[in-house]
């Protein structure tokens, strides 16, 4: 089925979704839009994230997409359940994928989540995770920082290690093996956060697992792209396109032409 899918972000962080989505589904043509005016999305209440997503999900069924990536952990947590009784068409998130992975991954029982406010108070990633193996001990931590630090473009920076080092220093203390990645921001500062916990701790990037999911998702509703073709991607923000486009260049592995502005208040 050739109509595009459709992805969406609180700002830049859900292009580390994109990437995967490219990289695992080449013929998928893809609808990114990245709330810039109104990120960050991890502090704000559960009434104002879901009223965002909704107004986001009315833009991209506008664009005739097939199926819809929340491609944020605080969406995914906050509004996700809610919209997909709401919609005729597939709609995933970032969360499942990410915690399925973390069972799958940790040898000793002891899983990190680092997320958002909203994230974490939300409890999600424990619910899933527990759901799955109860015998599990989750230790969650709000890491607000991180994104602010990732929009700013201080991946590498002295002040990006020293607040990571703040953040994840009980992480250590709780020996968790298996540390969830869960926002879509946190993937692009995973150098300086591998540096910290060190190699015996393995990183779960839910974009990485979501991509996976994607796929599966169309495969079983028919709606996978199989004929080869060369996908044609499209972005929106509702503010700050400059930016978005230079930090895109940054993360896809090609120059962002156009990025247009949304006023997605109308929606």
């Amino acid at each position: 089925m050739k109509n595009p899918i459709g992805l969406f972000d609180s700002g830049v962080g859900g292009l580390t979704v994109a990437r995967e989505i490219m990289r695992q589904l080449p013929n998928e043509d893809l609808v990114y839009f990245g709330d810039t005016a109104r990120v960050p999305y991890g502090s704000k209440s559960k009434n104002t994230v879901l009223k965002y997503s909704r107004q986001i999900v009315r833009f991209l069924q506008t664009k005739n997409v097939k199926a819809i990536v929340v491609a944020c952990n605080t969406a995914s947590a906050l509004a996700l359940d809610e919209i997909a009784e709401e919609i005729e068409i597939p709609i995933i998130g970032v969360v499942k994928p990410g915690a399925k992975m973390a069972v799958e991954t940790t040898k000793t029982g002891n899983v990190g989540i680092i997320g958002t406010e909203s994230t974490i108070k939300s409890g999600i990633y424990n619910d899933y995770i527990r759901e799955l193996n109860s015998d599990i001990t989750v230790v969650s931590k709000a890491c607000p920082l991180f994104v602010p630090l990732v929009e700013e473009g201080l991946l590498e920076d002295r002040v990006t290690e020293d607040i990571v080092g703040r953040y994840l220093q009980e992480m250590k203390e709780y020996k968790v093996d298996a540390l969830v990645l869960g926002c879509t921001h946190y993937p692009l500062i995973r150098n300086t956060i591998k540096r910290f916990m060190g190699d015996e701790v393995c990183l779960v990037n839910p974009a990485f697992e979501t991509a996976k999911s994607l796929k599966e998702l169309l495969m079983e509703q028919q709606l996978l792209n199989v004929n080869k073709h060369k996908p044609e991607y499209e972005y929106y923000v509702s503010d700050g396109v400059d930016k978005f486009i230079s930090f895109a260049d940054s993360v896809l592995p090609f120059h962002v032409l156009d990025t247009k502005v949304v006023d997605i208040e109308s929606y």
